[in-house]
C-alpha cells in the first residue's frame, strides 16, 4: 500500500488504464448472477433516487457519489422526482440485512436493500462491475440481475500490531481492502509479549514503557538478543484513544466491526515489564526484542488480587472506547511452569479447590468472562481456553486445527474457525527458497480457496454454531507496510470468496480466470501482491502392487516438466501428463510452464524411496498433532521423503513420544530399519533422543531388536533431516514393526522455548 499513490478501497477499482469490460470479475462471487443483453451506459449527468431515509443511508449514498464522480469525471445528482439513473430501493422482504439485489438494465440500475449494509455491499459490486478504461470513451458495464447475500456472519481479517507497529494510515488502508471483498470483522491484536499498544490512562507506563523495545530488527525473530539495560527502547508506537476512535469511526463507515484484543494471562511481558508486581516472580525486566523467553515473566498471576483489579480497570477503558460486543482475551500458549512454583498461585488453586494449572486458567478466563458478560459483551478466546472449563457464553476461535472448534460447538458454544492451515496468512504461499522469509509453514491461495469453515465431522444440527472465520496476519517477520500486503494479497480474496458464496458453486479454476483482473487492478495501484504459488504437488498411491506418482500445479493452464537426474527441466524434457510408476528410488526435479515460459526460478525438487513398508497399514498407538498430519495415515510409508519445511510431509507430536505400528503388505525379510526425523531447532523441533524399534510375526508379541540414540547436534543454527537407520547382522522375518521415538519433552535450557513443549517431526519409515 504505497503511502503515495495509494486509493483506499472502494476506490480501488477506478483507475483509468486499458482494461476490458468484464461482469465476471466480482469478487467475492454474487450467489446469483444472470446476465442479460446490452449495457447501461453512464451518462454526463447521472441521477440517482434515495428511498430510504436515515442519515447512515444518507452518509453511504453521498460517499458513493463523491467516489464515482471524482474517479470518472462523471457527475451524479440526487433526484426526487421523474425518471432516476441509479435508483435504491427498500425492500423489507429481504430479511439479512446484508442482503441485496442488483437490476442493471439499458436505462436504468436498481438497487434493493433493507439495510444500509446491504447497499454498501451492493455499491461494491457495482464499483468491480465498472471496467477500468476511461480513453476518453463511454463508460458502460453489462445488463445483469444479480441476488446476493453472504453465507456467514463473522468474516474476519486479523492483524497483529505487537509485533509490529503498523500506522494509522496502513490500519485505514488494510479496512479499505477488507471493505472491498466485504469482510467485516477487523480483529485488532493489540496486545502481547513485544508491544502494548492501547493508551490506557489509568496505567501510563504501559504505553510509555511497554509499548517500545530496543530495535533488533536486522536479526530474525528467535535470534535477537535480548535487551541491556543501556540500550535505547525506541521502536515500537501505541494509538492514543482519540485514534482508536478514529479507526473505529473509519470501519462503522466502511461496515466492519472492531474487535479489540486485550491478551491474557499470558503473552503479555509488555505488561510485566512496565508493571513488574503483575508477575509471579515480580523480577524487573526489560521489555522484549523478539522471540527470546530466556529469564523472562510472560504470565500474569493467578494468584494476586491485584492482577484482577489491574485487568478489570484496564477492559473498562476497553469498553467504553469499543462499541463492539465482542472483545478478545487471548488466552493462548500459556507456559505455566511460572504458576507450578508460586505460593500465590499454588494457595488460590488449594482455596479454589482447584486440581491443576489447566483449572487455574479456567479459573483465570471464567472470572473475567464474568466481569466481560456484567459489562453486556461477550468474550472471545483461543481455543486454549477450553483447558479446565470453559467460561458462560464464551465464544471460542479455533487455530491449532478445527479440533477445538469442534469441541465448542457441541458444548453449545459459538465458533469462529480460524485453524493455522490455511487461515494463517504469516505462512509462507509459495517457494521458501524465494518467497519473503515468513513464519515457517504454507498456506497458498488455493489451499485458502479449498477451505471449507464448517467440519465435515461436525452435525448438521450444530452448524449454527460457527460463525464464520477469519484471516490472521502475525507480524514477526512482517516489517512494512508493503510486506504486509504481500502476505494479504491475495490470499483475503480467496477467503472472502469462502465465507460469502456457496460451496456449491465454487471451482477453483473459475477462480483462478476472475482473479486475473485483480491482480492487473493492483499492478495499476502499486500494492505489492504475491504470485500464485509455482510449486508442485506430489502425491503418491499404491496399485497393484506398485507405488504411482501423481503430480499437479495450482495453474489450470500449467504444464509440468521433470527430470530425474538432478537437471534443470526445460521443454525439452519429459512433459508430465499421467501418473508415473516408481519402481526404484529417485530425485525429480520440476518446473511449472505456462504458455511455454517457466513460471519460477527454481526446480521443485522431491525425493522419493522405495521400500517394503509401501502399501502397509499405519496404527498410531499415540495421537499425533492435528496441525501436523502431513497426508493422513499413509504419510510415513509412502515413499515421499520429507524437505527442509515443517509444513509438508512432515507427521509431528509435541512433548509426547511417537508411537506407531506398521504392518506391512506381507511377511517380510527385514535387514534395515531408518526413521527419517527433522531437526529445527528455531522452530522448537528437535531430534528424538532415541528410536526403539521391535517387531512381530503375529502383531501380538513383539521382540525388541535395537534403540538407535541421536549423536547429531541439534544447535542453535542447526536445520537438517537425519534417519535414525538401525542395521541388522542378520535378517528376521516379520509382519508388524513397532516404532517409538523418545521425545526430549521440552526445549532446553537457553532456547527461547525453554521449559516449553519441543516437537518431534517425522517423515518416512524406510523398511528394507
Amino acid at each position: 500500500m504505497n503511502k503515495n499513490n495509494i486509493l483506499f478501497s472502494f476506490l480501488l477499482f477506478f483507475t483509468f488504464v486499458a482494461f476490458q469490460i468484464s461482469g465476471q470479475n466480482i469478487i467475492p462471487a454474487p450467489i446469483k448472477k444472470i446476465h442479460s443483453n446490452g449495457y447501461f451506459i453512464f451518462k454526463n449527468l447521472n441521477y440517482l433516487k434515495n428511498e430510504c431515509k436515515g442519515k447512515e443511508f444518507g452518509n453511504t449514498v453521498n460517499s458513493f457519489i463523491e467516489t464515482f464522480q471524482n474517479k470518472t469525471g462523471y457527475q451524479i445528482q440526487k433526484k426526487h422526482f421523474g425518471s432516476a439513473t441509479i435508483e435504491i430501493l427498500l425492500d423489507q422482504t429481504l430479511l439479512n440485512k446484508e442482503a441485496y439485489r442488483i437490476q442493471i438494465d439499458t436505462n436504468q440500475i436498481s438497487i434493493s436493500i433493507s439495510d444500509v449494509k446491504g447497499l454498501f455491499y451492493a455499491f461494491q459490486s457495482i464499483y468491480q462491475l465498472l471496467p477500468a478504461v476511461r480513453n476518453n470513451a463511454e463508460i458502460k458495464i453489462p445488463c445483469m440481475q444479480i441476488q446476493d447475500q453472504p453465507a456467514f456472519t463473522w468474516r474476519g481479517m486479523h492483524l497483529d500490531v505487537s509485533r509490529h507497529y503498523f500506522s494509522m494510515e496502513t490500519i485505514k488502508q488494510y479496512l479499505d481492502l477488507m471493505a472491498t471483498y466485504k469482510m467485516n470483522k477487523f480483529h485488532w491484536h493489540l496486545v502481547d509479549d513485544q508491544g502494548w499498544r492501547i493508551e490506557i490512562k489509568k496505567f501510563p507506563k504501559l504505553t510509555q514503557i511497554g509499548a517500545w523495545r530496543v530495535n533488533k530488527n536486522e536479526y530474525w525473530w528467535n535470534d535477537r538478543p535480548q535487551a541491556s539495560a543501556n540500550e535505547e527502547a525506541n521502536y515500537g508506537g501505541y494509538y492514543t484513544q482519540n485514534q482508536i476512535r478514529e479507526i473505529i469511526a473509519y470501519a462503522a463507515s466502511k461496515q466492519i466491526e472492531v474487535i479489540p484484543e486485550i491478551e491474557m494471562p499470558g503473552h503479555v511481558a509488555s505488561a510485566i515489564a512496565s508493571y513488574s508486581e503483575l508477575s509471579c516472580k515480580q523480577n524487573t525486566q526489560l521489555q522484549m526484542t523478539g522471540g527470546n523467553y530466556t529469564a523472562i515473566s510472560s504470565n500474569y498471576c493467578a494468584g494476586n488480587e491485584q492482577v484482577f483489579d489491574f485487568i478489570e480497570a484496564v477492559l473498562k477503558e476497553v469498553f467504553e472506547l469499543f462499541p463492539s460486543k465482542y472483545v478478545h482475551v487471548g488466552g493462548d500458549e500459556v507456559d505455566k511452569t511460572s504458576w507450578e512454583n508460586c505460593n500465590k498461585c499454588q494457595l488460590r488453586m488449594k482455596t479454589e479447590n482447584l486440581k491443576d494449572e489447566e483449572e487455574l486458567q479456567s479459573y483465570f478466563m471464567k472470572r473475567i468472562g464474568a466481569y466481560i458478560e456484567q459489562n453486556h459483551k461477550k468474550m472471545i478466546g483461543w481455543d486454549e481456553i477450553l483447558q479446565g472449563g470453559l467460561a458462560k457464553g464464551a465464544i471460542v476461535m479455533s487455530w491449532r486445527g478445527e479440533i477445538g472448534g469442534i469441541e465448542a460447538a457441541k458444548m453449545k458454544h459459538n465458533v469462529i474457525m480460524t485453524p493455522g492451515s490455511p487461515c494463517y496468512f504469516d505462512h509462507y504461499q509459495g517457494n521458501a527458497s524465494y518467497e519473503p522469509k515468513a513464519f515457517n509453514g504454507f498456506n497458498s491461495l488455493k489451499n485458502v480457496y479449498n477451505y471449507r469453515p464448517i467440519p465435515a465431522q461436525l452435525p448438521d444440527s450444530l452448524h449454527h454454531y460457527v460463525l464464520g472465520a477469519q484471516g490472521n496476519v502475525w507480524s514477526e517477520y512482517i516489517q512494512s507496510t508493503n510486506q504486509l500486503e504481500y502476505m494479504i494479497l491475495p490470499r483475503m480474496l480467496a477467503l472472502s470468496e469462502v465465507l460469502w458464496g456457496n460451496d456449491t458453486t465454487r471451482k477453483w479454476d473459475e477462480f483462478y480466470n476472475r482473479i486475473q483482473s485483480h491482480f492487473e487492478r493492483f499492478d495499476l495501484m502499486g500494492l505489492n501482491y504475491a504470485p500464485i504459488n509455482t510449486k508442485i504437488k506430489f502425491e503418491t498411491f499404491y496399485k497393484d502392487s506398485a507405488l504411482y506418482l501423481n503430480m499437479s500445479s495450482d495453474y489450470p493452464d500449467g504444464q509440468i516438466y521433470f527430470t530425474k537426474d538432478n537437471s534443470m527441466p526445460g521443454l525439452q524434457s519429459v512433459l508430465y501428463e499421467k501418473p508415473i510408476l516408481i519402481d526404484s528410488s529417485a530425485q525429480f526435479q520440476t518446473l511449472l510452464f505456462k504458455n511455454n515460459r517457466p513460471m519460477s526460478p527454481i526446480a521443485s525438487s522431491q525425493e522419493f524411496v522405495i521400500h517394503k513398508a509401501i502399501g502397509g497399514k499405519v496404527t498410531y498407538n499415540l495421537p499425533i498433532s492435528k496441525q501436523y498430519k502431513a497426508e493422513g495415515d499413509i504419510s510415513l510409508i509412502n515413499g515421499i521423503r520429507g524437505p527442509l519445511e515443517t509444513k509438508r510431509n512432515w507427521q509431528g507430536v509435541i512433548k509426547e513420544n511417537l508411537n506407531i505400528t506398521v504392518e506391512l503388505p506381507q511377511m517380510t525379510s527385514i535387514s534395515k530399519l531408518a526413521l527419517g526425523c527433522l531437526n529445527y531447532y528455531k522452530a522448537w523441533v528437535f531430534l528424538p533422543d532415541s528410536v526403539l524399534y521391535s517387531i512381530s510375526k503375529d502383531g501380538k508379541q513383539f521382540e525388541s531388536i535395537g534403540n538407535v540414540i541421536s549423536e547429531f547436534n541439534s544447535g542453535s543454527d542447526s536445520l537438517f533431516t537425519a534417519d535414525f537407520e538401525l542395521k541388522l547382522a542378520k535378517s528376521k522375518q516379520a509382519k508388524y514393526i513397532k516404532v517409538e521415538a523418545i521425545n526430549r519433552k521440552v526445549c532446553p535450557k537457553g532456547h527461547p522455548g525453554e521449559g516449553q513443549g519441543s516437537w518431534i517431526f517425522t517423515d518416512e519409515l524406510i523398511v528394507q
